[in-house]
C-alpha cells in the first residue's frame, strides 16, 4: 500500500496533467494570500509536459517568481539546461516579468553559481512550491546518492556527478524543505528500483528530503507497479 500522500495515476501524461492542476492551485492561493507565487521548477520529461500544459491557462502571470531547483554548468543558451527548457516551454510564452525570472548562472562555475543563488534563493524562502522528479539511482535536483552535501548551504557545487555533465549546481534539501508545499512527479519504468527503495526507507536524498518537507507523490502506475 502506498502512503496517503502519494497519488498513484494511468501514466506519464495523467501525471502531467494533475501536476498542471495543483500547481495552478498552489498559484491561486499564494496570490491571494500573499500576492506572489514563488516556485522551483525542476529538469525533465514530465514537468517539461507540465510546462507546456500550463501555457494555455489562465493564472495571474505577472505575479509568478520562477526559481531553479539545479543546473548543469553549461553555456547560458545550452539546450541541455534546466533555464533553457524551462524559457522555451513556459516563461517565454506566458507575460512573467524578466526580472521575476531567476535562472542559476552556472556558466560561471559551480562555485560562483552556488554562491551567487544562495543570495537569491535567501530572499525567496519560503517557497510556496518546489517541483522535484527523482531519477533512476534515487537522486532529486542534483543531489546524487553517495554524495556530501552541505546541510548549512542553501546552493552547493556538485562535482562528479554520475549523469553528465559532472559539475553542476544544486539546491540543498534545506533549501528545498524551506517551502510550502513540495511536490515530486515520477514517471516511467527505469524508476521502479529507486521506488521501491525508497518505500523501504532507503538513504536516498529523495527519503531525506520527504523526511524532512511537506511532500506529496505523483506517480504513474509503471514507475510502481512490480515487473511481473
Amino acid at each position: 500500500m502506498i502512503p496517503s500522500n502519494w497519488t498513484l495515476l494511468e501514466d506519464g501524461e495523467a501525471v502531467a496533467l494533475e501536476a498542471r492542476d495543483r500547481i495552478l492551485n498552489a498559484a491561486n492561493t499564494a496570490i491571494r494570500e500573499r500576492g506572489c507565487f514563488r516556485i522551483v521548477m525542476a529538469g525533465g520529461t514530465t514537468p517539461e509536459q507540465t510546462y507546456n500544459l500550463l501555457v494555455p491557462e489562465d493564472s495571474k502571470w505577472d505575479k509568478w517568481e520562477l526559481y531553479l531547483g539545479d543546473e548543469r554548468c553549461l553555456p547560458a543558451d545550452h539546450p541541455d539546461r534546466n533555464s533553457v527548457m524551462v524559457e522555451r516551454t513556459l516563461s517565454s510564452r506566458v507575460p512573467i516579468p524578466q526580472q521575476q525570472i531567476h535562472p542559476i548562472e552556472a556558466e560561471l562555475g559551480p562555485e560562483q553559481a552556488a554562491s551567487r543563488y544562495s543570495e537569491i534563493v535567501t530572499n525567496a524562502m519560503p517557497f510556496d512550491l518546489v517541483l522535484l522528479g527523482m531519477g533512476e539511482d534515487g537522486h532529486t535536483a542534483s543531489l546524487f546518492p553517495g554524495h556530501s552535501h552541505p546541510e548549512e548551504k542553501l546552493a552547493c557545487a556538485v562535482h562528479d556527478a554520475p549523469k553528465p555533465p559532472p559539475e553542476r549546481v544544486s539546491l540543498t534539501t534545506r533549501a528545498l524543505v524551506n517551502s510550502r508545499n513540495i511536490l515530486f512527479l515520477i514517471t516511467g519504468e527505469a524508476k521502479r528500483n529507486a521506488v521501491s527503495a525508497w518505500l523501504d526507507g532507503a538513504s536516498l536524498p529523495v527519503t531525506e528530503i520527504a523526511r524532512e518537507g511537506k511532500h506529496e507523490v505523483l506517480i504513474d502506475q509503471a514507475a510502481l507497479t512490480c515487473p511481473k
